[in-house]
């Protein structure tokens, strides 16, 4: 796969990503009722401050505020991102294969979707609170920039109930499965991941032995 295919897997996925945030953004108040697409899929609108599941820098290091944890968090994923760019760039040069190249593009393009929201929501819409958020309000964002919320709606619960007694640790228990609440760029990501993680072997082959294999075939036949 080449760097522009690539390209256009990654503006495709930010367009989709950003298009369905911008739009939960203006027409859904924050933590309203949920809206239930099938029994188990809705859309709620959440917004995330910090980590993976609303963690924050702060919860693990009190002597920060909330504030600065935000910033840290903001700037450490810009210099993630660009690390996984580099990345891209160097396995496209050197000709990888198409499923390691597939895979980090994705998860390039899920975490600049996400520091897009990081760094100018705040700038670029109202608070959400008990309101839809406006686009560029005349009295200025929510927050300053680099300090702006990640939009989520997507939420699967699938199942919920008690848990049999029979089993142990958890019997008798509540349980419910699918909590988390995440946005298309958070699948990109798990996604890229994923496909990492399953097809390893495929992902990190090495491309340019196979190709001279393939070319000593070609000139000697068996």
């Amino acid at each position: 796969m080449s760097l522009k295919k690539a390209s256009v897997v990654i503006i495709l996925i930010l367009l989709i990503d950003q298009i369905s945030k911008i739009y939960i953004k203006t027409h859904f108040v924050l933590e309203d009722e949920p809206i239930k697409v099938f029994s188990w899929f809705e859309i709620t609108f959440l917004e995330n401050d910090g980590m993976a599941w609303g963690a924050k820098l702060s919860d693990f290091f009190t002597f920060i505020s909330d504030k600065s944890a935000k910033l840290i968090l903001t700037i450490f994923r810009i210099v993630a991102v660009t690390g996984i760019g580099f990345w891209l760039v160097d396995v496209t040069k050197k000709k990888k294969s198409k499923t390691l190249i597939f895979a980090i593009a994705i998860i390039f393009a899920g975490a600049l979707g996400n520091i897009i929201d990081s760094v100018f929501y705040g700038v670029l819409f109202s608070d959400s609170d008990m309101q839809v958020a406006t686009f560029l309000p005349e009295g200025g964002g929510y927050a300053k920039v680099f300090h702006g919320k990640v939009v989520d709606m997507l939420h699967f619960p699938i199942w919920s109930g008690v848990l049999p007694e029979w089993l142990p640790f958890f019997g008798g228990k509540y349980f419910s499965f699918f909590d988390p609440v995440f946005n298309i760029a958070d699948v990109a990501i798990s996604t890229g991941i994923g496909i990492l993680i399953v097809f390893n072997k495929k992902a990190f082959k090495d491309s340019s032995k196979i190709e001279t294999h393939d070319l000593e075939s070609h000139n000697n036949p068996a």
